[in-house]
């Protein structure tokens, strides 16, 4: 089943984000095969990252979660919330 994770990221956290995000794509690059599509989400300048939009193909919702809980932006606390 494909479980979509809309991410938003904290204010003011750009850094954090540019930082950690070779890690980030990293970490996709090993679902590549399970990724029905992922990207950033952007401010309305259509060039600030503000948080990540991932549908990835998990057996269930508890396999979801604790790919999640290892995501690099989660560990790092880049995101303000998830849906």
């Amino acid at each position: 089943m494909i479980y979509i994770f809309h991410l938003l990221d904290k204010p003011g956290a750009a850094e954090l984000r540019q930082r950690v995000r070779p890690e980030h794509k990293a970490y996709l690059a090993q679902q590549a095969e399970r990724i029905a599509f992922a990207g950033p989400l952007l401010a309305d300048d259509g060039q600030t990252m503000v948080g990540s939009l991932l549908a990835i193909d998990f057996a269930d919702r508890e396999a979801a979660q604790r790919w999640l809980s290892q995501e690099p932006f989660f560990l790092a606390g880049l995101y303000a919330g998830t849906a």
